[in-house]
């Protein structure tokens, strides 16, 4: 591993556990392994290394959601989606983000993590509409609405799981969202 890797690795894990605001240059720099000047070599400082840490985050956190968008049935792809393991304790690498006052105030930090979360929306809304023109689902579904939901329900199970410290909440929020997908599924026509 280089030492802009080890920088990069040890930020995004501390932006993880702590955040950017409880987050020191010091810290990174004990958690990587490296001298100071390593850090100041490769970034201007904490914020650059954290912009970066952040983009490289958020595109590893989206790149799961290529699911929604692979082989199968669009119920199938969404299923398969859900049901992948979450820490839910550890929480959301990029909705964590939204907790740190500090990332919320920076425009730059902020719109990766929105970002990020337009994409996940923006795969979600697709499986969805696939899923209602196929008739997986009702016409009645909204699915850009549904979208914003599900990822919702996503985020809260990672807030319930960490209020806990327990892993059952978020396993709760995803068998929900699941009932939830199969109450409002299409009628299926009798043979």
């Amino acid at each position: 591993m280089t030492t802009r890797e080890k920088l990069t690795t040890a930020m995004a894990d501390l932006l993880w556990e702590r955040g950017y605001a409880a987050t020191s240059p010091r810290d990174v720099l004990d958690r990587a392994g490296v001298g100071q000047g390593s850090m100041y070599h490769h970034f201007s400082g904490k914020h650059e290394l954290a912009v970066e840490t952040l983009r490289e985050t958020v595109t590893r956190v989206t790149e799961r959601s290529i699911l929604l968008t692979g082989e199968g049935t669009p119920m199938e792809r969404i299923r398969a989606y859900l049901t992948l393991p979450r820490p839910g304790v550890r929480g959301c690498r990029i909705g964590r983000m939204t907790q740190d006052p500090q990332v919320v105030e920076d425009a730059e930090m902020i719109g990766l993590v929105a970002g990020g979360f337009d994409l996940i929306i923006e795969r979600w809304t697709a499986a969805l509409t696939e899923a209602t023109r196929d008739g997986e689902l009702p016409a009645s579904v909204d699915p850009n609405e549904l979208a914003h939901t599900l990822v919702a329900v996503i985020q809260g199970g990672y807030v319930l799981a960490r209020a806990h410290g327990d892993q059952a909440p978020m396993d709760a929020a995803i068998r929900g969202a699941l009932a939830l997908l199969d109450a409002a599924g299409a009628p299926r026509p009798e043979i």
